[in-house]
């Protein structure tokens, strides 16, 4: 029996990877290339990608993945940060550079949450909400296994709600953002503010490097150092692990999930902060003690889940609903 094949693209602000995948979610063949910084290269490097994949495999559609505000019909880009595009058709333009092929657009933490459900850890859940943790946050709202998009295309946008009146400045434009608090950006401003603070929790290899420079302190070397104990690290991951618990508890109250799944690259370090957030969550959650909580599992599928999410979504727009 041949095999259902379609494409998913995750359009990230470096790179563009693009892979084949099976019906049952399985990545055969991939291929990436940098994100160039205008419109039409953009769009020139996805449709080259798709194409060199479609020279080795026959596929029926391709779905892109991209951080930004997508339509409700996905097909129209309103905005995405990392990216060129503005109110731009970009569906439309893809399929016509590669002749008519089917192509559906969505946002990349949708596309994760859906593979996800179809292969992964949220799995056979009822209301899953997943919390894409890295330079931001990422989520996504799956009802009965169906995507919520609300009315424009951009709901949950969770990583814009304020936890801190007045807190960090966020480049959303407010102030105090969950993600100022709870994301890798997050992770390397706290680590920043304990090395300069009055009392710095011990010697310290981040605060040496910070001391020659500053810039290196990123959120990936935050985690490494909290892995390797150097007290910083930790005393960041035991912050980050606080404002994760924080920011499930609102979830819990407007949600009421049955499953939260934490994806993104400072989901690897989870062994870290994952137990503090879920005791913090479990002690402050409204009617705490007198009411089922969520589970919260980490994702499976890792960097493979925009790609395969993508994939599933277009091959349900050429095949209907619960195909792929």
């Amino acid at each position: 029996m041949t095999r259902a094949l379609t494409v998913g693209v995750d359009v990230g602000g470096t790179s563009v990877r693009a892979g084949v995948v099976g019906d049952d979610g399985e990545v055969l063949d991939t291929v990436s290339a940098p994100t160039p910084g205008t419109d039409d290269a953009l769009e020139a490097a996805i449709a080259g990608a798709v194409d060199e994949l479609r020279g080795r495999h026959r596929v029926s559609a391709a779905g892109l993945a991209l951080a930004g505000f997508v339509d409700a019909g996905r097909g129209l880009v309103r905005y995405a940060p990392h990216l060129s595009w503005r109110d731009a058709p970009v569906a439309q333009r893809i399929s016509e550079r590669l002749g008519g092929l089917p192509v559906v657009v969505e946002h990349d933490a949708n596309s994760a949450a859906l593979a996800e459900r179809r292969h992964g850890a949220a799995a056979g859940a009822s209301a899953a909400v997943l919390i894409a943790l890295g330079t931001g946050i990422g989520a996504a709202l799956l009802l009965d296994g169906e995507l919520y998009r609300g009315a424009h295309g951009v709901a949950p946008e969770l990583g814009h709600l304020r936890v801190v009146p007045d807190g960090r400045a966020c480049p959303c434009g407010k102030r105090g953002c969950w993600e100022r608090y709870c994301s890798g950006t997050a992770l390397a401003a706290t680590a920043l503010e304990l090395i300069s603070g009055p009392h710095p929790p011990g010697p310290s290899a981040l605060a040496r490097e910070a001391a020659r420079d500053p810039g290196r302190i990123t959120g990936r070397r935050v985690g490494a150092a909290a892995r390797e104990g150097d007290p910083i690290g930790r005393a960041a991951m035991a912050e980050l692990g606080h404002w994760l618990g924080e920011g499930l508890s609102l979830v819990a109250d407007v949600f009421d999930p049955d499953l939260v799944v934490i994806a993104g690259g400072v989901s690897a370090s989870a062994p870290q902060f994952l137990d503090a957030a879920r005791e913090h969550y479990a002690r402050i959650a409204t009617g705490a003690g007198n009411r089922p909580l969520a589970r919260i599992r980490t994702a499976q599928l890792g960097a493979a889940a925009a790609v395969v999410g993508a994939a599933t979504l277009a091959r349900e727009a050429v095949a209907g609903p619960g195909a792929g």
